[in-house]
C-alpha cells in the first residue's frame, strides 16, 4: 500500500514533469515570436532579442532546479498603471498597394507629421530633402488613412530605446504592399552609431531597401548601425509622451514586447508648411 509520503511524492513529480512540458512549450513559441520580432529591425533587435530569449524563463528554470514538492505559485508581478486613453472609435482598413507612389510632395518645402495617438499627440518634423521618397510615402499612406486605428505594437526598453508603429496587422510582420529606398543614411544626426533621442526612422526587415510602413520612434540615444533611414525630428510634446509610454514597460518585462501602455494612433496626418 502506497503510503501519503510516497504519495505526496509522486505527485510533486508528476506536477514537476508537466512543468517541464509547459516550458518545452512556451520555449518554442517564444523562438517563433522571436523570428518575427527578428525580422522587423533586422540585426537592431539581436542585443534585445537575446535578453529576451535568456531572461523570460528565468523563474520556470529556478522553480525546476528547486525541490519537486508542491508549493504555492508566486503571483504574477503588478503592471503601472495604463497612462493612455481608450481608442477612438473605428478600424484599421485593409488597404494595400502594388507599388511606391508617384511622387507628389515639394521637396524643397517643409512637411510635418502629427500622430494623434491615445497617449496624447507626439509632432515629427520631417526630412523632406533628405529623405524624400519616405516622407512622400508617409504623406501618401496619411491622407488614404492607412496609419489611423493602428496599435504601436512594440516597446523596447533594453539595448535601445524605441517605440514602434506603422504596422496594421498589429504583428510587426504587415506593411503596405510596398517597399521604398533607403535614405539619408549618412545624416549628420547619426555620430559614433548612435540614433539620437527624438530620431523618428524607418523599420525594415534588415536588407537593403526593404523599408514600407513601420517605423520607430527614439526616445533615448540608441545604439544601432546607420541601417535605417531617418526621417524625421519629434517634438518636445511628443518625447514626453514617449517617455511616459516607456515608463509603463513593456508586456515581457525582458526588455522587449508590446507596450503595457494602450497605444493606438487614432489619426495620422502629414501637413505642408
Amino acid at each position: 500500500m502506497v503510503s501519503q509520503d510516497q504519495r505526496r511524492r509522486q505527485l510533486a513529480r508528476e506536477k514537476f514533469l508537466r512543468q517541464q512540458q509547459r516550458r518545452t512549450e512556451t520555449r518554442r513559441k517564444a523562438q517563433t515570436r522571436n523570428a518575427v520580432i527578428a525580422s522587423v529591425l533586422g540585426v537592431v533587435v539581436v542585443g534585445s532579442v537575446v535578453s529576451f530569449t535568456t531572461g523570460v524563463f528565468t523563474d520556470d528554470d529556478k522553480k525546476a532546479n528547486a525541490s519537486a514538492e508542491v508549493t504555492p505559485s508566486a503571483s504574477a508581478p503588478s503592471k503601472a498603471p495604463d497612462p493612455c486613453q481608450k481608442p477612438a472609435p473605428g478600424k484599421v482598413e485593409a488597404l494595400n498597394w502594388k507599388k511606391e507612389p508617384a511622387m507628389t510632395i515639394d521637396t524643397s518645402a517643409k512637411y510635418t507629421m502629427k500622430l494623434a495617438t491615445t497617449c496624447g499627440d507626439i509632432g515629427i518634423a520631417m526630412k523632406t530633402a533628405a529623405a524624400p521618397h519616405t516622407v512622400n510615402s508617409f504623406d501618401f499612406l496619411a491622407k488614404k488613412g492607412f496609419f489611423d486605428h493602428t496599435k504601436c505594437h512594440r516597446l523596447t526598453t533594453n539595448g535601445i530605446y524605441v517605440l514602434q508603429c506603422g504596422d496594421p496587422q498589429g504583428t510587426g510582420a504587415g506593411g503596405p504592399g510596398y517597399t521604398i529606398p533607403d535614405e539619408n543614411l549618412k545624416d549628420t544626426s547619426l555620430k559614433g552609431n548612435v540614433y539620437p533621442a527624438g530620431t523618428v526612422a524607418m523599420a525594415n526587415t534588415g536588407q537593403k531597401h526593404s523599408g514600407g510602413s513601420q517605423f520607430f520612434l527614439v526616445y533615448q540615444d540608441s545604439q544601432l548601425p546607420p541601417s535605417y533611414t531617418p526621417f524625421g525630428t519629434i517634438d518636445a510634446a511628443g518625447m514626453s509622451v514617449l517617455k511616459k509610454i516607456a515608463a509603463a514597460g513593456e508586456n515581457t518585462g525582458a526588455g522587449d514586447g508590446a507596450p503595457n501602455a494602450t497605444v493606438v494612433i487614432n489619426k495620422a496626418s502629414v501637413t505642408k508648411s
